[in-house]
């Protein structure tokens, strides 16, 4: 090793730093996530001493609102909590070949058409490639520039030069420094490279798009203090092949981290899907047992989803159980609770269990629709097309109230359901609709009576 250098060991889930190879990360608790990076031994010197550092009180800062400026696409205002934030650092995670860069190129277009001046960075695809995708969005003014660099120090001086008033990198994994001698990619250059452009952000006022790959797992690759650095981080999901995605807000600095986007994807790009719930419920079969329509809330929007549930018996000895787009073990409670509180012996059957459509919830308001369904199936008795219900199982079989029972109703009534099955308790703050029939239950036996 060279004089002057250092090896040291990093986790690239947490960022925590060893002097030698852990098989496990004290910090994170995860296995195999330390990797060698060398650093350079510099002398670190004071910009300011102590007494020149002056503290201010809480009720001396200036309130300042947050001007922001509207992307052109109104399911990505609302997960940017309005729109864009001038200064702020905005990360964005997605499987490869899902749409990250067509988004933004899209972003690109919509903002430079206001009359502000966009700069687009890549590091992975030529000008005659982003040109390819730009044809197929329509025509983009000559206020959006492109730069295909990987130098960290180059992207740094063109941005200070140029003066965009925003900038989009991608990716962030290609970009390097040229005085960290890892290489690009790794925990180091990642980190110093979002540093920089945390810098430029804050110091320029400038709104930084940084495009980020994904692991296997599907976070964010490199150390997980990537995330903890920026200020908003947007995750796009859905399946590659299919035609529909889903933009989650995980973190925000300036909005809420609850709402989420759907687009689909044309050949033209993202194609903002306003009205998702309709987009959920097609292909719904007819008079078939084991089908439940529920709503869920996401943020402060309503979406209608298809429950599915297969009940038949069993061939081994220990049954199946299997969950796709809700939660495992939230399933296998409510199985529990079926066969403790209304007799079904579901021990001796297989279970399937699947949202359609793809999406994934975890909210317990959809627990009433699990247990109806379940019913339905397993006594092959279809539930009334016309009915919709939500509402959180507890252990001992009641039915507990969920939050803004209001707007559910209202985007049920909206898509022309007639029955709503809700817990009892959520009435009392109900305004009672006249074309709409509501059904109070307080219990699991009350649901069963139902079919």
């Amino acid at each position: 090793m060279a004089k002057g250098k250092s090896v040291v060991f990093f986790c690239q889930n947490c960022g925590n730093e060893s002097s030698k190879w852990m098989g496990q990360c004290p910090a994170c608790h995860e296995w195999n996530t330390f990797v060698e990076e060398s650093l350079d031994k510099k002398e670190i010197k004071s910009r300011k001493a102590v007494s020149d550092v002056k503290v201010s009180s809480i009720n001396d800062v200036k309130e300042t609102d947050a001007t922001r400026t509207p992307t052109g696409m109104t399911e990505l205002d609302r997960v940017l909590g309005g729109g864009l934030v001038k200064g702020s650092l905005i990360l964005v995670g997605g499987d490869p070949g899902i749409g990250k860069s067509t988004l933004l190129l899209q972003v690109c277009k919509n903002v430079c058409d206001k009359g502000l001046k966009m700069l687009y960075i890549s590091g992975e695809e030529s000008m005659q490639q982003i040109k390819l995708r730009a044809n197929r969005m329509g025509k983009f003014n000559e206020n959006l520039s492109l730069l295909c660099e990987t130098s960290l120090s180059v992207v740094k001086a063109v941005i200070e030069k140029e003066k965009p008033d925003m900038v989009v990198i991608d990716s962030v994994q290609t970009m390097y420094d040229e005085d960290v001698s890892s290489a690009p990619g790794s925990v180091t250059q990642v980190r110093q490279a979002t540093s920089v452009f945390l810098q430029i952000a804050k110091g320029l006022g400038i709104t930084v798009f940084i495009v980020g790959h994904v692991t296997k797992e599907g976070v964010v690759a490199g150390p997980r203090v990537l995330e903890h650095m920026v200020d908003t981080v947007l995750y796009f999901e859905g399946e590659r092949h299919g035609t529909y995605r889903i933009l989650r807000g995980v973190k925000n600095r300036f909005g809420s981290t609850n709402e989420i986007g759907v687009f689909e994807m044309c050949e033209s790009g993202l194609a903002e899907v306003e009205n998702p719930s309709q987009y959920m419920l097609e292909g719904k079969p007819h008079n078939a047992s084991g089908s439940v329509v529920a709503c869920s809330m996401e943020g402060t929007r309503p979406i209608l989803l298809e429950v599915q549930a297969l009940v038949c018996a069993t061939n081994f000895n220990i049954p199946r159980r299997t969950a796709n787009g809700v939660d495992f073990n939230r399933v296998n409670l409510l199985m529990a609770v079926l066969e403790k509180r209304l007799g079904l012996h579901l021990s001796t059957y297989d279970a399937y269990v699947n949202i359609a459509g793809g999406l994934k919830m975890n909210e317990p308001a959809l627990d009433l629709a699990i247990v109806l369904a379940l019913a339905s199936s397993y006594k092959n008795r279809p539930v009334d097309e016309g009915l919709i219900c939500f509402g959180e199982v507890g252990l001992s079989g009641e039915v507990r109230s969920v939050s803004q029972a209001q707007q559910r109703i209202n985007e049920a009534k909206k898509l022309g359901f007639t029955t709503i099955v809700l817990p009892k308790v959520c009435l009392k703050n109900i305004q009672i609709e006249k074309d709409v029939k509501l059904i109070g239950v307080e219990n699991v036996h009350e649901v069963y009576d139902l079919l």
